[in-house]
């Protein structure tokens, strides 16, 4: 019995305004029952054990000013977990790009210098990569140093709120040689 209707293809996204998405998925003791879209959280459309597990998804805009950059996003996905309205769950932060990186650090002025100069010691900028030799662009290290801190992030929903010490921060570092208007996709998931 599917609790919303049924859509043709795979379940996607509905826009609800220009940077928020949300999509339900209705869920049993066997698993995936429905799924649907909706425009609003329903009240009334749990599963026979009363669950709801919801997936709400939204974007953050970052300008850099180029390698080495390092942002602070914890305020902002705090926001969107808490406008999500899940209070159990995860959150996952992920930077669309292949040269930036996200990760948690105790965001103070010290570790944001460390943090870029002990990666350009590690990968250095050299012209002997294969990518340099290849696109001859100057940021062959920039897609190593962004690979090896990943793209992204997943951190535990308690309470409605993102589950981060009192020193950790989340932060997107920029690791490309030039400024960038980076996107960062938060998707947070629970009920």
């Amino acid at each position: 019995m599917s609790l919303l209707p049924r859509r043709h293809g795979p379940p996607g996204p509905v826009a609800l305004n220009d940077r928020t998405y949300v999509r339900l998925f209705f869920l049993s003791g066997t698993g995936l029952i429905s799924h649907g879209a909706c425009a609003r959280y329903p009240s009334a459309a749990q599963d026979a054990q009363g669950r709801l597990a919801m997936t709400f998804q939204k974007t953050i805009a970052v300008s850099t000013s180029g390698h080495g950059d390092i942002h602070d996003l914890t305020d902002e996905v705090a926001g969107i977990v808490t406008g999500s309205g899940i209070t159990t769950g995860t959150v996952h932060v992920f930077n669309v790009g292949s040269t930036g990186a996200i990760g948690t650090i105790e965001f103070e002025p010290g570790l944001g210098r460390d943090l870029p100069e002990i990666l350009d010691k590690l990968i250095p900028p050299r012209r002997d990569y294969g990518h340099e030799e290849m696109w001859h662009d100057g940021n062959g290290h920039s897609h190593l140093q962004a690979t090896w801190l990943g793209p992204s992030l997943t951190v535990p929903v308690t309470g409605g709120r993102i589950a981060v010490g009192r020193w950790q921060q989340i932060f997107l570092l920029e690791c490309d040689i030039r400024p960038r208007n980076r996107t960062v996709v938060v998707t947070v998931s629970g009920e």
